[in-house]
């Protein structure tokens, strides 16, 4: 059955559904800012049309079907939203409409680049299923409930219940579920970059921003992260260490699949900077070795922004992708790029990370729901996936080339945008260079000290460039609530907290999701 999956009908609905994807993810990226994860709506979605009594509908009662399902709409969300919209949106307010089609096409490159890699490397040691992908784990505790009952319906229910009450007083519910599950070091310091964010203007006076502090521990941190990345995949394995073996039998890619998947993604990514600077005329604007350095420097500030985005997604359910943008635009001013070079390096690298730590979490929704198969049958179901993905990518393709001018020409266009501009057109001072300097000094050494298991730099940066203090009160609180359970319960605990957990990051984003509905009317 399986194998027959993919049939005319249910292709056609996944294409349906990926289609209401891409206009919830349009609309509500350019009427309020935001993308809202649909993985669970597209799982309620799977698990109603399952239950309607005619044979056309049973083979979505499967959660495998279910899986395929939520893939394609949260796919086609992000796709349309983040790594096409905003891209494109860039052109348009700076005033060059002539680079918003080359744009398309370069950030449509990129996406495929983007989702290529992430396929390449999950459930390797760098991105293991093992990790906590919390929307991920939502969304899979969501489709076993409705689909086992019994005292985890129970629980998840109360989670979700909790989800929404809380989120209607302004508590970020989903950042409270994640510190039941994520590695506590590195949502400890995830919740401690948040409050400093949050309360270092109005109770030191100090405006982190003014100082490029996030900025500049984010590039200190994700260069140390970088090299922790490098000499992951490129250290040597030990012959006869039966640990390293079993290890590896863990995961279903290899430190070579790792190796080739982003050597290649880069190469990937050159050939795609190549072309989008080809078709935005930057041999006009640019010399050689200037246009080469672009070249090279477009295809690494993608890499590395989905590497950075992926990492932070994986630990804590929030990946800084906006302003891990904004920085490699920022470096693009320091090396001195012309306007036309800046928007489409910014657009370039904005179309890769979101689909990476998007489709990360359908993966590791699909693993857990394929827990105890084989490795072989993990790799198929991963590849039905990827399907599902590309229907969403392939649909969000089209609705954004049919649908941006209607936007744009009511001047709907995502926020970020308009920051984006404000920095191409205002430059920086003279000293911000030393500042983005000083500051990756202890952004770097908490990278390192934390190691790469930890993340602890990279999380610390991620909360100081979210501007969201009740988040951080509510890791924080999670945190110690989590840590007393443990020790007055003992272990035995964790599937209860795990599953709660999981609703209230359900009840969350069911709460984000309706209420934007009701505010974009």
């Amino acid at each position: 059955m399986q194998k027959k999956t993919f049939d005319f009908t249910f292709i056609l609905f996944s294409a349906l559904i990926s289609v209401l994807g891409a206009i919830i993810g349009m609309q509500l990226i350019t009427s309020l800012g935001i993308t809202p994860n649909t993985s669970i709506i597209g799982a309620l979605i799977a698990m109603l049309i399952a239950r309607i009594p005619m044979q056309m509908f049973y083979k979505y009662r499967s959660l495998e079907n279910q899986n395929l399902i939520q893939t394609s709409i949260s796919a086609a969300t992000f796709g349309a939203a983040n790594s096409l919209l905003i891209p494109i949106g860039l052109p348009f307010v700076l005033g060059m409409p002539e680079l918003i089609i080359p744009m398309l096409i370069g950030a449509g490159v990129a996406l495929c680049i983007d989702v290529f890699i992430l396929y390449r490397v999950f459930d390797s040691k760098i991105f293991s299923a093992d990790e906590v992908w919390p929307p991920g784990v939502a969304t899979a505790e969501a489709l076993k409930a409705g689909d086992e009952g019994g005292s985890k319906a129970k629980f998840l229910g109360l989670g979700i219940a909790g989800g929404v009450l809380g989120s209607h007083l302004g508590i970020s519910m989903s950042a409270f579920g994640v510190a039941f599950i994520g590695n506590i070091w590195a949502l400890t310091m995830f919740g401690i970059g948040l409050l400093l964010r949050g309360y270092s203007a109005p109770l030191f006076g100090i405006d982190l921003d003014a100082y490029y502090v996030p900025h500049g521990m984010m590039i200190g941190a994700g260069m140390i992260a970088l090299v922790q990345f490098i000499m992951m995949i490129r250290r040597p394995k030990k012959k006869g260490n039966a640990n390293d073996d079993n290890n590896n039998n863990n995961n279903t890619r290899t430190e070579e699949d790792v190796k080739k998947g982003f050597s290649l993604g880069y190469l990937l990514y050159v050939g795609g900077a190549i072309l989008v600077a080809i078709l935005a005329g930057l041999y006009a604007a640019m010399s050689i070795p200037q246009l080469i350095l672009f070249i090279l420097f477009a295809a690494a500030a993608a890499l590395i922004s989905e590497i950075i985005v992926g990492i932070a997604a994986m630990h804590s359910g929030w990946f800084p992708a906006f302003a891990v943008t904004l920085i490699s635009l920022i470096i693009g001013l320091l090396f001195g790029f012309p306007p036309v070079a800046l928007a489409i390096l910014t657009g370039y690298t904005a179309a890769t990370g979101p689909a990476f730590a998007d489709l990360g979490y359908d993966f590791k929704t699909g693993a857990i729901l394929r827990a105890g198969m084989t490795k072989a049958q993990e790799l198929y179901g991963r590849r039905q996936q990827l399907k599902s993905a590309a229907i969403g990518f392939i649909i969000a393709i089209i609705m954004v080339t049919l649908f941006y001018d209607s936007f744009f020409s009511q001047n709907l266009v995502p926020p970020v945008n308009h920051v984006y501009a404000t920095t191409i057109e205002s430059g920086l001072s003279g000293n911000v260079a030393m500042l983005l300097f000083l500051w990756a000094i202890p952004g770097a050494l908490i990278q390192l000290i934390g190691g790469s298991s930890k993340q602890m730099g990279i999380m610390l940066a991620t909360g100081l460039l979210i501007v969201n203090p009740i988040a951080g009160w509510a890791v924080i609180a999670g945190i110690i609530i989590r840590v007393t359970i443990l020790k007055l319960k003992g272990p035995e605990a964790e599937n209860t907290m795990y599953t709660t957990a999981a609703g209230f990051i359900a009840g969350d984003a069911l709460y984000s999701f309706f209420t934007s509905i009701w505010k974009a009317k």
